[in-house]
């Protein structure tokens, strides 16, 4: 967004707000008064009315009069206001819980200065400041937990409202739309032809619940649509950080970074060049076939491709402030996104798949995005045995949801946990399969020989003493044993 554009639609803001007859629940002028303790405890209150009332976001002015509206100017200088020595907005954000995404806006308006204070909606739960959620009854502060009514209704709205069908931009025009929304990308996608004219896209958009209506030549693009299509996701204010990150470390550890991107784009709009993106930056291997040598991926791009699928797809957008994170190591992917596991890491490959943004899931599997209703972890561990790589590792760390795809390593150096977790998931694959694992089965899937059928049969036994898999038939002789998971 450029400066003055930026300028124009700050304006436009203030000019809005001084038009609301009187201060609402999320909304508040000021001219000078600026208590760091209260703007927290104003931040916490209006986000969860903007909440309650089906605001994207609400607002704090300053250098405005709060019963006539009249422009005052403000001598509030947010960027050099302190707490106790600490820059102001750090010290709110670090009282803030979720950490929102706030942003301090300096505009001139009338020819007097204005500093307008953006704040999210909150999502998911009540925004706390300090450990304490606040409500604003008229222009009054409350504590919410005194206000059951304003709690209860409050939490209804958290989970009758899909974070797709909330609101990333609203009053925008139809121009302004296609200019901020990739659409030959979604046409591309859905494999339709490109509409000849405006009207047509901005139904289609209608149609697939990327836009609403507000009034005519006037839109607001709903968060689906920012997040698949935006041509810049900074332009929608926190969805901004929920940009995926690739990371790319010297080593096996985070000591040296190599290079740090962040991919702007709509998911849906820069997959396929995501994807390119990472072929490029992971490592190959180089196999000799008679006289030629032969270059094949170190992952299976199928299982980077689900993988990066499901994060970007499963994650918890109620967490503000992180989004979809690649690390690329000398030995491993990680991919991590906000938000713990619905289903028990354990059973990824087997459970029906729970999604907390349905809406967005279904879309992304219409455009081939991802794959099939439940097949993408499926994938992910057959590609692995396929390329004899060691299992994958999917793990719930606080708040978080992480799946590690490890480079080759040869039988010989891979660890007792390695094989057990590798036995464990093979068996997974052929239940899911309806054909229990036998000796024979993770022979092939570690690529051993079977006069060394001896070491299998020990790695079954380690993985059954951990209680990962279990005889198929208690009765059943060694020869022709099968094995199944825990839990089938």
């Amino acid at each position: 967004m450029n400066a003055m554009k930026q300028q124009n639609e700050l304006e436009s803001i203030v000019s809005e707000l001084r038009n609301l007859s009187t201060e609402t629940e999320w909304v508040e002028f000021k001219v000078n008064y600026a208590n760091p303790q209260t703007i927290g405890e104003r931040i916490s209150a209006i986000s969860n009315m903007a909440a309650l009332k089906g605001k994207i976001c609400g607002y704090m002015v300053w250098g405005i009069h709060d019963e006539t509206h009249e422009i005052a100017g403000t001598a509030f200088e947010p960027q050099r206001a302190k707490k106790g020595g600490e820059d102001l907005q750090l010290w709110l954000s670090r009282q803030l819980t979720p950490r929102i995404h706030f942003q301090f806006h300096e505009v001139g308006v009338g020819g007097r200065r204005v500093v307008l204070l953006e704040i999210p909606k909150a999502a998911g739960r009540p925004t706390q400041f300090g450990g304490v959620e606040y409500v604003r009854v008229g222009s009054h502060q409350q504590k919410l937990k005194e206000y059951p009514e304003f709690e209860r209704e409050l939490w209804r709205a958290f989970d009758t409202t899909p974070f797709e069908k909330g609101l990333a931009l609203q009053h925008v025009e139809s121009g302004a739309v296609l200019d901020l929304l990739d659409y030959p990308a979604y046409f591309s996608l859905m494999s339709l032809p490109l509409p000849d004219n405006k009207k047509g896209v901005l139904s289609a958009f209608e149609n697939e619940g990327l836009i609403t209506v507000e009034t005519p030549g006037k839109f607001a693009i709903t968060h689906l649509g920012a997040i698949l299509f935006a041509k810049n996701l900074a332009q929608f204010g926190g969805l901004g950080r929920k940009a995926a990150r690739v990371v790319q470390y010297k080593n096996g550890d985070r000591l040296t970074t190599v290079r740090e991107t962040v991919r702007q784009k709509g998911y849906a709009a820069d997959f396929a060049a995501f994807m390119e993106f990472l072929k490029n930056l992971l490592p190959e291997n180089e196999i000799l076939q008679k006289a030629f040598r032969k270059t094949t991926p170190m992952y299976p791009p199928v299982a980077i491709r689900e993988t990066l699928a499901n994060a970007l797809i499963h994650q918890d957008f109620a967490m503000q402030g992180c989004g979809p994170l690649c690390e690329i190591f000398s030995d491993r992917v990680e991919i991590t996104n906000p938000g713990e596991p619905l289903v028990n890491t354990a059973r990824f490959l087997d459970s029906p798949p729970r999604s907390r943004n349905e809406a967005l899931a279904a879309m992304m599997r219409r455009m081939g995005i991802c794959e099939e209703r439940g097949s993408g972890v499926d994938k992910i561990v057959f590609e692995t045995e396929l390329y004899q790589l060691p299992a994958p590792i999917f793990e719930q760390v606080p708040n978080f949801t992480r799946a590690v795809l490890f480079a080759h390593k040869p039988f010989k150096n891979m660890g007792k946990e390695d094989r057990c977790r590798a036995c464990y998931l093979h068996a997974c694959l052929k239940h899911v399969g309806r054909d229990p694992m036998t000796n024979a089965s993770l022979r092939v899937r570690f690529g051993i020989e079977e006069k060394n059928s001896s070491i299998i049969s020990r790695i079954i036994k380690e993985t059954m003493d951990s209680e990962l898999v279990r005889p198929y038939d208690a009765e059943q002789g060694r020869k022709y044993a099968r094995y199944l998971p825990f839990w089938a």
